[in-house]
């Protein structure tokens, strides 16, 4: 690099005599584990003629450097393409790919300018990482796992995993004793913990200010940076310059590649244990990047024949479409009903696209949030929500636990596009955190996660929330039912809101709450859905 740190990369050739466009991978989860597959990926991609460039980025693993993130990818990466295109395989073309920090290493270096840099296709990431970057704000939640991977892996060059006692107050106690059990430290985690430190992720200015590139744009379904994901693309998509060269492919698999047809995941579909089921992953994996690199890098096909938007229906398959949502989309509002059930049982109030159906004796529902007892995440490891796609009926029939439930359909009902809570909620603590999830009630009673949001309370009491819940394609099947359930806490998937206006952080106490949703009169309590037509 530019300062004489030198970083570990690995160059895969095609058979063929060059020179050959290359296919850039700037990641910090070791170039060589079986967890990236990398080997695999870059066999794929010289089979069809493409050099595969694999990098440690900076600070982590074979590479030199101090062990801190985002700081540095912009310049590395302008650095890392300029080398590229100085060998005598390079054609001088470049492009680059690959999930989650590598999915940013790829924006940071298309706001370096570097002219070979001819198209991106980042997957499952998001340019606002803010959601892996603990960053305690009274206006926004602040998940916990984001604390816990920069502990994990940003505190060395190798993955160190720290067991951390989430019960243990103050929480910062917590990983400082985690830290000094491991005897590392995380220079990331301490610019952003208790008290956050400003950093610019971008320091050569935001890749909307840069020259745009042909992006695809790739997410899953069910992954916990969907939300970041999708609103990268509206952006993008809605971006005068760049909205011509955007592309959306999105698939029903998690943040790990876990796919919703193999779920829960049995050893012959587990790619990380199974030969097999790695080479199906890689396969479905690679398809779509072949495709989009062999129009803007290779020049091979007309940009026509790619379809701008293609997407996996849930139980169905893929579909394609010019726009997304897709043009023939239409909204469908549910209504809460019922709210004096809601806290009842599992099945609580109804959700009714009747706007007109009773709110019941008192149109309101009441519940404690005790920050002595919160709403624990039984999902697991939030990064592979469909290893396990785990049935979460139990919980709702916590008294701290709201629950709204549909009518079974009898046709189909494809969910093709946004998802957005809409309610009015007051709180007796000075904030409050709201949690909302839609699932997919199976006849079996089970219920399974399909999308998920999260808002903080406004100041003004009684004013409205909307609570974006991400995107989805999903078919919600015969017999089937949707549920929406809200809380106020998740943890320790999120960090705990005390129930005071102290640091959560540095808070040794918290104080009990009441909410209250009120529905009728004009005050808004519904779902909205985007849905499709049943198919004929």
């Amino acid at each position: 690099m530019r300062d004489g740190v030198e970083l570990a990369t690995d160059v895969y050739l095609p058979a063929a005599q060059g020179p050959h466009p290359a296919v850039l991978f700037r990641l910090p989860y070791d170039k060589n584990s079986r967890y990236c597959y990398m080997e695999q990926i870059a066999a794929e991609l010289t089979a069809h003629g493409y050099v595969t460039v694999v990098q440690d980025v900076r600070g982590k693993f074979r590479s030199q450097g101090e062990t801190v993130p985002f700081v540095h990818e912009a310049e590395d990466g302008y650095d890392t393409i300029e080398w590229i295109t100085r060998q005598q395989w390079s054609d001088a073309v470049v492009g680059m790919c690959g999930d989650s920090y590598f999915g940013f290493t790829q924006w940071a270096a298309v706001t370096s300018g570097h002219p070979a840099l001819k198209a991106i296709v980042p997957r499952i990431t998001s340019m606002d990482h803010t959601v892996v970057v603990p960053r305690w704000d009274p206006e926004r939640i602040v998940t916990l796992y984001g604390a816990k991977y920069l502990a994990d892996y940003w505190a060395a060059r190798d993955i160190v995993h720290v067991p951390v006692d989430h019960d243990r107050r103050p929480l910062l106690e917590a990983f400082e004793e985690a830290f000094n059990a491991s005897g590392t430290r995380s220079v990331a985690f301490e610019t952003c913990v208790p008290h956050p430190q400003p950093t610019n992720l971008f320091p050569l200015g935001h890749p909307f200010q840069a020259r745009p590139v042909p992006t695809l744009h790739g997410v899953g379904w069910f992954c916990n940076l969907l939300g970041e994901s999708m609103r990268d693309y509206t952006a993008m998509a809605a971006h005068p310059a760049w909205g011509p060269l955007t592309y959306l492919h999105a698939d029903s698999v998690d943040h790990e590649n876990h796919r919703l047809a193999h779920s829960p995941v049995q050893p012959e579909n587990d790619h990380n244990t199974d030969d097999e089921a790695l080479r199906r992953t890689v396969a479905r994996y690679v398809a779509p990047v072949l495709e989009f690199f062999d129009v803007f890098l290779k020049g091979e096909r007309p940009e026509e024949s790619l379809p701008r938007v293609r997407w996996h229906l849930g139980h169905v398959g893929f579909r394609t479409s010019t726009n997304w949502p897709p043009p023939e989309a239409r909204e469908l509002v549910l209504h809460f009903a019922e709210p004096a059930l809601a806290v009842r049982d599992a099945e609580g109030g109804s959700l009714h696209e009747n706007p007109e159906l009773p709110a019941g004796p008192s149109g309101t529902v009441r519940w404690t949030h005790d920050p002595h007892d919160m709403v624990p995440s039984i999902t697991g490891d939030p990064f592979s929500a469909l290893r396990e796609w785990v049935d979460e009926s139990g919980l709702q029939s916590r008294p701290d636990v709201l629950t709204f439930t549909a009518a079974p359909v009898s046709t189909p009902l494809d969910l093709a596009g946004p998802v957005r809570a809409e309610l009015t909620v007051e709180s007796t603590a000075p904030g409050m955190h709201v949690f909302a999830k839609l699932f997919d009630v199976f006849p079996d009673g089970t219920a399974h996660l399909l999308v998920r949001g999260q808002a903080v309370l406004p100041s003004q009491r009684g004013e409205a929330v909307a609570i974006d819940l991400g995107h989805t394609g999903y078919r919600l099947r015969p017999g089937h039912r949707l549920r929406l359930q809200l809380s106020c806490s998740d943890f320790p998937h999120y960090l705990w809101h005390p129930g005071t206006e102290e640091n959560p952080w540095l808070a040794t106490r918290g104080a009990t709450s009441t909410q209250t949703i009120s529905v009728g009169g004009g005050l808004p309590g519904q779902v909205r859905l985007t849905v499709l037509g049943a198919e004929e």
